[in-house]
This record gives C-alpha cells, sequence and structure tokens, in this order.
C-alpha cells in the first residue's frame, strides 16, 4: 500500500510539472520544441502508471523512477549527475572535503571491512584503529558480507553520535568506542623542501577554502625556509570549484588577470574569473606537475599559469574535463550536478577534449588527430593547443611499476605484509630511514608462497594464445617440443621475479609502511627523493636559464 501511495504522490507530482511546464513553453512561443517535450513527459507518466496498475509483479516506484533518470542523464556527460535526499552527502563531501565520521578509508577483505587508511588526528586515530585492522561488527551489527558502500554509510553520521565498532587484529577481537566528529581531509597532505632552493607542494583537491593550506605552506616555504623557487604537484588532483582555483593562480599572478572565463547555453553560467588579490610569490619561478589525474580545476590552474607564461608544466597530458558543474536543488531535497557550461583559459583554449567518445582506460583524454586541434597562443606568443587537456611544456612519462609488483599491489599483497611488519618492529625515525633488509625480503617471499600468490607474465599469457591457436590449427603435436620448451623458457619463478624486480618491491614495501608510521605525509616525503618527474622539475627550476627559455616564444613562431 505504501508503495502505491508513493507511486500516486510521483504520478500527481509530475502531471503537475507537466502542466506547469506546458503552460510556461507555450507562453515562450516554442511551441513545436514544448510540445514534444510535454507530449513524451505525458507518455511516461502513463507507461509509468500502467506498469503500476497491471504489471506482473509488485513494483518499486523510487527504484524505477531513479533508474529512468540515472538512464536518460547517461546519454549526457559522466559528469551530470542525480542526487537523492541519501545521497546528497556525497555531493556535500566532494565540494567541502567535509562529512561526519570517524576519518578513515575502508574496502571489502573477504567476508569483512578492512581498513585501508586512517587520517591523523581524527576518532579513528586516536582510538587506535589502524590501517590493516579488519571491521567485524558496528554497534552490534555484523558486518561479514556486508558491501563496502553500506559500512561506509555506516559508519558515517551525525558529529557527535557514538558509535561502537569491533575489529579484528592478530586474530583478536577488541571493542573501540568512539565518537564522530566533522571530518575535513587536508588538501596539502605534505609540503617540505626538496632541495636547498626548491620547495615542494603536494595539492590534492579543491575543495571548500583549500587555498588556505597552499598559501600557508607556500608562505612558510617562501618566508621561514628559504625557497626560492616551488614546484606544485597536482598530479591526481580530481579538481573542484573553480573559485579556489582562481585563488590558487592568484599566489603567482598579479591582480586583474583573466583566469578562465565559462561560457554555456544559459547565459547565467557565462562568467569571467579574475584575479583581484596581492600574489604571495609574483617572481617566484613555478614548476607545476600534472598527469592523467589532474583534471577539471587542475587543469585551470596548470593551464592558466602556462597561458601568462608563469610556470613551467611538467609530466603528462591532463585529464581534459572541461565542463562545469552546478549542483540545482529538485523535489524532496534531491539535487542534479548538471554540467551548465565549458571552461576557456586565457588563451582562448578550452579544456574539454574535443572527441569525448574516444578516452584512455581511465577515462582521460586519448590521442587527438592534428586535423581536430586549433592552435594558441600564450602571453609570450608560445604555440599551445586545445584538444583536450593541458600538454606539458616538459613531457615526462609517470614512473611505470613492472607486472610483477603490479600484481602484488593489486592483489593487496603489499598491504598485507605491511601490517604484519608494522606490528612487529618499532617505528623508524623518519621515513627515508624505512630499510627492507635481505632478511625482510625472504619473509616476504615466504609470505607469497603461503598466500599462494601467483601471476601470469604478459610472455606466459601469450605463450598460452600461441598454444591454443595452434591446436586448433592441428600444429600443436608436430611442434610439441619446441613449444614445450618455449613455455619452459618463458616460465617464471618466485625467487626469479623477487630478485629481478628487487628494487620495484623493496620501494613499494616502504611506501607502503611509510603510511602507516607516519601518515599520509609519509608516504609522500617517502616518494619525493624517487619521483622521475618530481627530479626533472627540481632541474627546471634549478636553472634559471633553462627556465626562462622554456617561457620564451620559438624563434619564427
Amino acid at each position: 500500500m505504501r508503495s502505491k501511495n508513493r507511486t500516486r504522490i510521483l504520478l500527481v507530482t509530475a502531471i503537475s510539472v507537466t502542466a506547469l511546464l506546458t503552460l510556461g513553453f507555450l507562453v515562450g512561443g516554442q511551441e513545436k520544441k514544448d510540445f514534444k517535450l510535454t507530449k513524451n513527459l505525458d507518455i511516461y507518466i502513463s507507461l509509468f502508471r500502467e506498469l503500476n496498475a497491471f504489471y506482473v509483479d509488485e513494483i518499486d516506484p523510487e527504484k524505477l523512477v531513479h533508474r529512468s533518470i540515472n538512464s536518460m542523464l547517461s546519454t549526457l556527460d559522466p559528469y551530470t549527475v542525480f542526487y537523492p535526499e541519501e545521497d546528497t552527502g556525497d555531493l556535500d563531501f566532494m565540494t567541502t572535503g567535509k562529512y561526519g565520521g570517524f576519518g578513515s578509508l575502508i574496502r571489502k577483505s573477504g567476508d569483512y571491512i578492512v581498513v585501508t587508511n586512517v587520517y591523523k588526528g581524527f576518532p579513528a586515530d586516536k582510538s587506535g584503529i589502524r590501517p590493516g585492522d579488519l571491521m567485524i561488527s558496528i554497534d552490534g551489527i555484523s558486518l561479514k558480507g556486508v558491501t563496502t558502500d553500506k559500512a561506509s554509510d555506516m559508519l558515517k553520521g551525525e558529529p557527535g553520535t557514538e558509535a561502537e565498532i569491533v575489529i579484528r587484529r592478530n586474530g583478536e577481537d577488541i571493542p573501540k568506542k568512539l565518537k564522530r566528529e566533522r571530518i575535513a581531509i587536508s588538501a596539502v597532505p605534505y609540503y617540505g623542501m626538496v632541495d636547498e632552493n626548491t620547495g615542494y607542494i603536494r595539492f590534492t583537491n579543491f575543495t571548500q577554502n583549500c587555498i588556505a593550506e597552499v598559501r600557508e605552506a607556500l608562505i612558510d616555504l617562501k618566508d621561514k625556509q628559504g625557497a626560492e623557487d616551488l614546484i606544485l604537484d597536482l598530479r591526481s588532483n580530481p579538481g573542484g570549484l573553480v573559485n579556489e582555483a582562481v585563488e590558487i593562480v592568484n599566489l603567482f599572478v598579479k591582480p586583474g588577470q583573466e583566469v578562465v572565463s565559462t561560457r554555456g547555453r544559459a547565459k547565467q553560467y557565462d562568467a569571467v574569473f579574475r584575479t583581484n588579490k596581492s600574489p604571495v610569490a609574483p617572481d617566484m619561478p613555478v614548476v607545476v606537475l600534472i598527469n592523467r589525474g589532474s583534471a577539471s580545476a587542475s587543469e585551470i590552474v596548470a593551464g592558466a599559469l602556462q597561458d601568462l607564461d608563469r610556470g613551467v608544466i611538467v609530466g603528462e597530458r591532463s585529464f581534459g574535463k572541461g565542463l562545469v558543474q552546478v549542483a540545482r536543488p529538485l523535489s524532496y531535497k534531491a539535487q542534479v550536478k548538471m554540467t551548465t557550461a565549458k571552461y576557456y583559459i586565457p588563451s582562448g583554449r578550452c579544456i574539454q577534449a574535443v572527441d569525448f567518445s574516444h578516452r584512455n582506460e581511465d577515462g582521460s583524454v586519448g590521442m587527438i588527430p592534428d586535423s581536430l586541434t586549433r592552435i594558441f597562443r600564450t602571453r609570450n606568443g608560445r604555440p599551445v593547443k586545445d584538444g583536450g587537456g593541458i600538454i606539458p611544456d616538459v613531457t615526462v612519462p609517470s614512473d611505470m611499476l613492472n607486472r610483477f609488483a603490479t600484481e602484488l599491489y593489486v592483489q593487496n599483497m603489499i598491504f598485507d605484509f605491511a601490517t604484519g611488519y608494522y606490528w612487529s618492529h618499532p617505528q623508524p625515525s623518519t621515513p627515508d630511514s624505512l630499510n627492507i633488509t635481505d632478511s625482510d625480503l625472504e619473509q616476504f617471499r615466504e609470505f607469497l608462497t603461503d598466500r599462494k600468490f601467483t601471476y601470469k607474465t604478459d610472455s606466459e599469457n601469450i605463450y598460452d594464445e600461441l598454444a591454443r591457436v595452434a591446436r586448433e590449427e592441428g600444429l600443436y603435436d608436430e611442434n610439441r617440443e619446441a613449444l614445450e620448451k618455449l613455455k619452459s623458457g618463458l616460465s617464471h619463478t618466485l625467487e626469479r621475479e623477487l630478485t629481478l624486480f628487487r628494487s620495484d618491491v623493496t620501494e613499494l614495501i616502504e611506501s607502503e609502511l611509510a603510511g602507516r608510521y607516519f601518515y599520509d605525509w609519509g608516504m609522500v616525503q617517502y616518494s619525493v627523493s624517487r619521483d622521475t618527474q618530481i627530479k626533472e622539475a627540481v632541474n627546471i627550476a634549478g636553472n634559471p636559464a633553462r627556465y626562462a627559455s622554456l617561457l620564451k616564444a620559438p624563434a619564427g613562431s
């Protein structure tokens, strides 16, 4: 009965909306277009009425409507998303970086939920919960078989409310009583000096008031630690609020400079954003790091600094998301995050990928033919192209893991080994003093053997395909000896892989442990001196002649 009542409410609301839309559109003089809209709304409502009355099984009207909404929006772009009332907290977190909870990250591990990260100073950390702990129950409700999303919902709540969580550590169940707090994830997990002259800021999201953290880090590096140049690391920063992006650019650029403009179908979303404050570091050399995960507001910052010839961009082509989203309220406290305009940076380039349908597996912009791109000019006259994303001034590929190390990471072997190591070894003095020894690697080998770790190399996968085709073509038996010899030569052993890829495996374990002992800042600090892209950025920032030459227009351009 409740389901049918909710259906009637939905139908009455939809019919009322249809009537209002019809009246408004007719008055507007767009009868033909409006007739198509009202006609199809009427068809939708009548279809829903028929399903509710005559479908063989009871239907859930809310579930059905939400699915139809999501299917409709999926035909537009990936960033226009519907949020029912119960999910609007996710939208708030995206814009503010804040939520009510305990300050931890989780994922599924077997039947239960495992803690993968703990943010320093928040309830989970203060109660002694650590990465690797299994969550067994929340307020007496077992988490066995519960999905990660459901467990996350159970952990979140109003600040000040309490919960009792039972964790399992080294086979022992331990009850923990925690009080939820307003969790605000830092936008700057780490900053520091990478050498005697170069400062470094790791900047991870453009949430509300993130400018305060970046400004504080910049002032500390420049005025207290003696930084003469700066690396701003925007790699894998998914973006966020455009106003914060403008503020970040304003740290390095004088007032009155255009940073970005937005243009859309509805003129109310057309705007020009300019710097309006005195900069903190107007003359400091700046190198910006980007990669395929740098999107939206990250691309505005990198692109504006490039177009204004205010910084050198290093790394890989950015994601290619130049679409503006605005959260608009709907009935019953639902919301829609809707694409309303596109971003244009000072040279006139649009960040959005021109070929939206052909992207890399991670969603970033793929290869764009020159025929689909146009050339623009920076303030100094340097040629820059559109087509999607920001192309670095100096391209440096990301450090890639080999297949063996990747499988160790993906199958959580590094994570699980680090859990045991953490509880059996004292804390080192600094992240850089971590030292995985030959004895530790032997223990890791034994750990992998006990866990029956296995994977196939690319060579082994190619061999399997060759053998399959040979059998299909009747060639396997007459070439059995050669094929078996080839198989033997391509087969890997655990001992061989650990010896061959010792350096990569060691760094993965030490990096994970840096995060365990020293939180997020420790993991970043550990990686700084070992990162190929950061090394190149340091070389550019510390070489005034090279830095200046990269910002000059090429001869004859």
